[in-house]
């Protein structure tokens, strides 16, 4: 199997990254400060453009979309500057639909499929306040992710949408709940499990089905 992983600099990707290849499996990460197979950062178009020529008719049988940002963490109402918003949904929404969109092709050849890394953030009925620029990304690509699961199905690909839990890295902070060692098997058994029968599933790492 072929995974292509986003983001595998640090924490989460890089922890999938590693066990994929442990179980045999041929990985492709990708980082936008080089440390990777391939260096992308998935807001650029050019280095998209040089993920799908590197990548040219090499199927792609899962693509996890793990790359994101959370900067307005600590925030308060006063906060939240304009270019933050610009910069966290280029990184969390578009630079997914970018990704997505350039190794479709890949995807077709294998009858891959998608795993988004939302969160349960994203969630309209679970909504305790603050982070609003990072909920409100990770519900837009919620969003972007069903709408995809909708138009790929026909072409055979399932796309599924996670939630990783609140997990100790550099991102989640050391007062989170589970650690990644926890978290990627989970996420593997979810990713294994996804089919077109559930595509557009919204999971935690548990299985537990999540409220939109």
């Amino acid at each position: 199997m072929h995974v292509v992983i986003t983001g595998v600099n640090r924490g989460i990707g890089h922890a999938l990254a590693v066990h994929y290849r442990r179980d045999g499996h041929e990985v492709t990460g990708t980082a936008r400060d080089g440390n990777a197979d391939i260096t992308l950062d998935v807001t650029d178009p050019m280095q998209q453009a040089a993920m799908a020529e590197t990548l040219r008719y090499k199927p792609v049988d899962l693509l996890i979309c793990n790359a994101g940002v959370y900067l307005d963490k600590g925030q308060g109402i006063d906060g939240y500057p304009v270019e933050m918003w610009a910069q966290t949904f280029a990184a969390n929404v578009t630079g997914v639909f970018l990704t997505v969109q350039t190794l479709l092709p890949n995807l077709l050849q294998a009858r891959g499929k998608v795993a988004i890394m939302s969160s349960v953030m994203a969630s309209d009925t679970l909504a305790p306040g603050g982070s609003y620029i990072y909920r409100a990304s990770k519900a837009a690509v919620l969003n972007l992710g069903r709408n995809l699961a909708t138009d790929l199905r026909s072409e055979g690909i399932a796309v599924g949408i996670y939630h990783p839990g609140w997990v100790k890295t550099d991102m989640g902070g050391a007062a989170a709940d589970i650690t990644v060692e926890a978290a990627v098997p989970g996420l593997r058994a979810r990713f294994d499990a996804l089919s077109l029968g559930t595509t557009g599933c919204f999971e935690g790492w548990d299985g537990q089905p999540i409220p939109y």
